[in-house]
């Protein structure tokens, strides 16, 4: 299983550290797991955070 940390995660999607964790906050961030004291977040997790938040946005502009 590949994965990647907060930090690879949010500068492939375009978005501050800030911005994951109010995401995380409300529950709309991938699903993250830990090795140690390393946050990390599966492709898989990133590949399904993204799908959804495609799908949430083709509901709101419908």
């Amino acid at each position: 299983m590949n994965s990647q940390t907060v930090d690879e995660f949010c500068h492939s999607h375009g978005i501050s550290r800030a911005f994951f964790y109010k995401l995380a906050a409300k529950g709309q961030a991938p699903k993250i797991f830990k090795i140690g004291r390393c946050t990390r977040i599966s492709d898989s997790a990133a590949i399904e955070w993204v799908a959804a938040r495609e799908a949430a946005s083709v509901k709101v502009a419908a």
